[in-house]
């Protein structure tokens, strides 16, 4: 029998409702049904985020060590294939395989006790993202992919009506980022984003030291990138050096500042949706 995490079960009904619990209360059946079509062992504890489970497997014909991830497909979600077949393993965790009805993935294996995080040297570990980031920002976007396009228009419509639910001030910030995404709106970009590039989703690997995992794809500019690299162990100290390092990887400082920000209201306006008082002082 495959154990779902209370954790996992809260976040699913928090974040996701009816769907989430749905999909909770499926997991046993969809993790059996897919331990048999893959020819799979389990052969350890189930790893879980805030929207996955993953059990560690192995092929049973070849020995293949593989993790097998479940989670509820959305609109984030549901490109994440997409992403990993079209980076091919550069800098990224491998597919093996993947089940398009569900969602399902077998991946590679990589050593989950040694995140990035594990590096104590903030600007060394830094400097591993900058070049996962360069690796897979090199990369066009395939089709069939949500675009920063479309995500900055939507924000964008959002922006007056979530300006008169704050404060003067925090309505000013939400208005000035507003304004810088405008600017660059235009010319959204094509590349493969990752979406959520920071030092958790990160792990050491057998065929390279690091690889980034649990990408959200969708095309767009490198530049919206930056924010959670910004923000993890977050130091008002080091956010120059870290925007710089990052900067000069996605090549464009102007548009990677319109485009952080463009991340800060990203942010504001699901704090708003959220009911909160006021915007993160981060």
């Amino acid at each position: 029998m495959i154990r779902v995490p209370d954790e996992l079960a809260a976040s699913q009904a928090k974040y996701n409702g009816e769907a989430g619990r749905a999909f909770v209360a499926g997991l046993p059946a969809l993790a059996e049904g897919s331990i048999r079509r893959w020819g799979l062992r389990v052969t350890g504890p189930s790893m879980y985020g805030v929207a996955s489970l993953v059990l560690p497997v192995e092929r049973v014909a070849d020995g293949t060590r593989a993790a097998l991830k479940m989670q509820l497909l959305d609109e984030e979600t549901e490109g994440e294939p997409i992403g990993l077949r079209a980076w091919d393993g550069d800098g990224v965790v491998r597919l093996l395989d993947h089940d398009p009805g569900n969602g399902t993935m077998l991946l590679e294996r990589l050593d989950d006790a040694r995140p990035l995080t594990s590096l104590t040297d903030t600007r060394e570990a830094l400097g591993v993202v900058a070049g996962l980031l360069a690796r897979l920002t090199a990369v066009p976007a395939p089709p069939g992919l949500r675009t920063l396009g479309d995500i900055a228009a939507g924000m964008l419509a959002e922006v007056p009506d979530a300006a008169v639910r704050l404060g003067a001030r925090d309505a000013a910030v939400l208005r000035d980022c507003a304004a810088a995404v405008r600017e660059v709106a235009g010319e959204s970009g094509g590349r493969l984003l990752h979406w959520d590039l920071h030092l958790g989703n990160v792990l050491a690997g057998g065929r390279e030291p690091w690889l980034a995992i649990d990408p959200k794809p969708l095309a767009g500019d490198p530049g919206f990138e930056l924010l959670p690299s910004l923000l993890d162990r977050f130091d008002p100290a080091d956010v120059l050096w870290r925007f710089d390092l990052l900067a000069e990887v996605v090549g464009d400082r102007a548009r990677a500042v319109a485009w952080t920000l463009g991340r800060i209201l990203q942010n504001a306006l699901w704090d708003v949706a959220d009911g909160e008082p006021g915007l993160d002082e981060e």
